[in-house]
C-alpha cells in the first residue's frame, strides 16, 4: 500500500517561507510523477506544482517565481519550497503521486497524502 506523509506546514507571516516535504513508501518512488495540490476553505483543490520522473516541472501561474518543487529519489521524498508567501496561499497542501503524469496534471492522481495546513497571516 502506497503511503504519502507530508510535513513542514505551519503558520508564517506574509513574505515568509516554508518548506514542505513528502515521504513516499510502498511504491517505486522514481517512476512516479509527483504533485503538490492545495485546497482552501470553500474552494476546489488546485494543482500547485508537479515534477515528472525525469525532473520536468510545471507550476500554477499563481505561484510561479515563488515556489519550487524538487525531488530526491534516493530519499523517496518530494519538496515544495515556498517563498514570498501571501495570505491567499493559505490552504491545506496535499502531496500526490501517480506513474501517469497526465493524471497528476488533470488533478486525479492515484495516491494522496493526508495534507498539511499552511496559514499565512497578513
Amino acid at each position: 500500500q502506497v503511503q504519502l506523509v507530508e510535513s513542514g506546514g505551519g503558520l508564517v507571516q506574509a513574505g515568509g517561507s516554508l518548506r514542505l516535504s513528502c515521504v513516499v513508501s510502498g511504491s517505486s518512488f522514481s517512476i512516479n510523477t509527483m504533485g503538490w495540490f492545495r485546497q482552501a476553505p470553500g474552494k476546489q483543490h488546485e494543482l500547485v506544482a508537479s515534477i515528472g520522473r525525469g525532473g520536468s516541472t510545471d507550476y500554477a501561474d499563481s505561484v510561479k517565481g515563488r515556489f519550487t518543487i524538487s525531488r530526491d529519489n534516493a530519499k523517496d521524498t518530494v519538496y515544495l519550497q515556498m517563498n514570498s508567501l501571501k495570505p491567499e496561499d493559505t490552504a491545506v497542501y496535499y502531496c500526490a503521486a501517480d506513474p501517469n503524469l497526465i493524471r497528476v496534471r488533470a488533478g486525479v492522481p492515484r495516491d494522496w497524502g493526508q495534507g498539511t495546513q499552511v496559514t499565512v497571516s497578513s
